[in-house]
């Protein structure tokens, strides 16, 4: 015995229902897709905005900074234009000095202390080996350019002379 075939009449309507959900899941996909498009646009507004804020906050930030070195600019050309003594402009570039490093350490920079302290590779560059039986090995025994950290972040490292010993050079030229 073989299956009943189905009717016409039966086979329309099954077109029909299968038309019918066909058209509600188009609409379902386009409802969704139209939903998409929006969550897509309103992220990248989102983005554009956050960006914005993010500059904003770095300009009025960089802006305060700037303000605060002003004055040091303001003193500085008096220095360049002011017909004084020596004695007068090294004292006066002094004060420039002091009031520019007040400003460093209120916004968080501060010097790398180098020397008499161990070569550390993050914190120091080191341009050249000094031989000596003075420092133990690996001591930094002269700070060529000064080092400066910004909160826990290396904003330049200290180019530094590391102490070695003589007799470790003695050594490689026998293993040669």
């Amino acid at each position: 015995m073989s299956p009943k075939k189905p009717s016409k009449k039966e086979l329309q309507k099954r077109v029909e229902e299968l038309e019918n959900k066909l058209k509600e899941a188009e609409a379902k996909a386009e409802k969704h897709l139209s939903q998409l498009k929006y969550a897509k646009a309103d992220l990248e507004n989102i983005q554009k905005q956050s960006q914005k804020r993010i500059q904003d906050v770095m300009e009025r930030a960089n802006g305060g900074l700037l303000q605060q070195l002003l004055p040091l600019l303001d003193e500085v050309e008096i220095l360049a234009t002011n017909d004084a003594e020596k004695d007068n402009l090294v004292q006066g570039i002094g004060m420039v000095l002091k009031k520019l490093q007040k400003v460093m350490d209120s916004e968080g920079v501060r010097v790398i202390e180098a020397e008499g302290h161990p070569f550390d590779p993050f914190r120091h560059d080191a341009v050249m080996e000094v031989e000596t039986s003075e420092e133990p090995d690996g001591v930094v025994v002269e700070e060529v350019r000064r080092g400066y950290m910004y909160k826990d972040r290396v904003l330049r490292a200290s180019m530094v002379k590391v102490a070695r010993s003589p007799k470790q050079s003695e050594e490689e030229n026998q293993d040669e």
